[in-house]
């Protein structure tokens, strides 16, 4: 699996944590910026080229995205056609978003999760928690692509 990564200056820190902890563990993974610290980037860029990435690469691509509260990357990866994007601020949450949604972008809160426990076991859980494929969720997903 490909794993397309970006993050804004708020989540740049923990982007680089999370790239080495990925390859580490034998995953394709794909850094889409920012390329270096910059307090005056826009969190919007880096989700258009994680997503623009994911596509290019095909349905079983997957993105991280970090940001301060998570927030702004996820709201930015939804309005992608065929984009799933949910917000991993708890384990709990995460799993939800695979399971029901199968979501395939993770969006982070560096301003949450600040201990490499926090952060490794969400997108742990993530990586992980397979879609359970039913119908309704199926259907679901299909009407948010329409």
């Amino acid at each position: 699996m490909k794993i397309f990564l970006g993050a804004d200056h708020n989540g740049y820190h923990l982007k680089e944590k999370i790239e080495k902890y990925l390859q580490a563990r034998g995953y394709d993974v794909v850094d889409e910026g920012d390329e270096r610290l910059d307090p005056d980037d826009d969190f919007t860029i880096f989700a258009g080229r994680v997503v623009s990435a994911m596509k290019a690469e095909g349905q079983h691509a997957r993105g991280i995205l970090v940001c301060g509260s998570g927030q702004g990357m996820a709201i930015a990866a939804n309005r992608h056609k065929g984009i799933r994007a949910g917000l991993g601020w708890s384990v709990e949450a995460v799993r939800d978003t695979r399971n029901d949604e199968d979501s395939n972008v993770l969006a982070l809160p560096a301003e949450i999760l600040k201990t490499d426990k926090a952060w490794q076991t969400v997108i742990d859980t993530w990586l992980e928690t397979p879609f359970a494929g039913a119908s309704r969720y199926k259907r679901r997903n299909r009407q948010l692509d329409e």
